[in-house]
């Protein structure tokens, strides 16, 4: 079967930092589904992973984890689907990623793809929709007011895949004010129409704008990207005994900095259940069925923002670029091989 992988890891403009192969068609066994994939997404941690992590017992390693395909076939031990089932879902990092005409994944972290998007709709939400909604509902435990700035939050990064879904699960699910900040015209934009009540620009002091607002502090700040370098900010900005949650990898972040507000500090890895074959792992296939309902209700939209054409190593290396340029906004998709 087709697929696109890579032999060394390192950056995007070598030429073999991405390839077309041909690897072999998988067995479903176990809980494994068998997805003939139809679509895909790229997320920052494609990248992330194609710059530092080399194959791992194989002669290629494959990326890709967001996804949404047809079940080809089932493993013995299969409950929730059959063949023919059209599904969505994010993969396991410790796994052959989706890049590959068919794909093996547990139908614990597999959804059922929501009626009213097509493919490549559907192949933007399940990574950003699952770590948006672990982080919220999980982690920072948003419907759990804090003691001030209980009903505001923040999301820095707005108008990225996470921060767009963020927002738009905020509105559907509770009735919190939403700031988002977004450095760019495009971008503003783009987060306002995406729900936020408020946009501010986290390129400038982020304190002193959200004073202008008149919410009041935030009780919960949902970072996505730059983290180490809005720290002291948000600390300022923070309502004392609030929440703070980042998803990003700051090479410096000085954690003691929260202590004088008694801030609690939340790390979200969406892929931490299936890496570690949790208790609780089937969680995500009950939350993306969730996030299918709220798309078919029409409470929630796909965050795809452009296609990219068909799934091959040349579109694959143009889209990784893009992300890497941190100039993205929404999701961008591809589909078909």
């Amino acid at each position: 079967m087709k697929a696109v992988g890579y032999k060394v890891p390192g950056p995007i403009d070598r030429d073999d930092s991405l390839s077309d192969i041909t690897v072999e068609k998988p067995k479903a066994d176990g809980r494994d589904l068998l997805v003939k994939i139809h679509a895909v997404s790229v997320n920052p941690v494609d990248t992330k992973v194609r710059r530092k992590a080399g194959p791992d017992g194989s002669e290629y390693k494959v990326l890709g984890y967001d996804a949404s395909g047809v079940v080809d076939s089932v493993g013995p031990d299969v409950r929730g689907f059959q063949p023919g089932d059209a599904v969505f879902y994010a993969g396991s990092i410790a796994r052959p990623g989706t890049n590959s005409e068919y794909h093996l994944v547990d139908e614990r972290i597999v959804g059922s793809k929501p009626n009213t998007l097509s493919d490549a709709e559907a192949a933007a939400l399940p990574l950003t929709s699952i770590t948006a909604w672990e982080m919220l509902f999980d982690r920072l435990d948003v419907k759990r007011a804090t003691p001030e700035g209980g009903n505001v939050i923040l999301v820095v990064g707005g108008a990225g895949g996470v921060g767009s879904i963020t927002i738009q699960l905020l509105r559907a699910l509770t009735d919190m004010t939403v700031i988002a900040t977004a450095s760019r015209a495009e971008t503003q934009d783009w987060v306002r129409e995406s729900g936020a009540h408020h946009v501010i620009n986290h390129r400038e002091p982020m304190a002193s704008q959200i004073e202008t607002l008149g919410t009041g502090a935030p009780g919960f700040v949902f970072s996505t990207t730059h983290s180490d370098d809005h720290l002291d900010d948000i600390v300022e900005l923070m309502a004392p005994q609030g929440r703070f949650g980042l998803i990003d990898d700051p090479e410096n972040f000085d954690a003691i900095k929260l202590k004088r507000k008694a801030l609690s500090l939340h790390w979200e890895f969406m892929f931490a259940r299936s890496l570690f074959g949790t208790q609780d792992i089937a969680e995500q296939s009950k939350l993306l069925n969730e996030v299918s309902a709220l798309v078919d209700a029409g409470k929630i939209r796909s965050t795809a923002t452009q296609s990219a054409g068909k799934i091959n190593a040349f579109n694959l290396k143009e889209v990784h670029a893009k992300i890497e340029s941190n100039t993205a906004h929404g999701k961008i998709v591809l589909e078909g091989f």
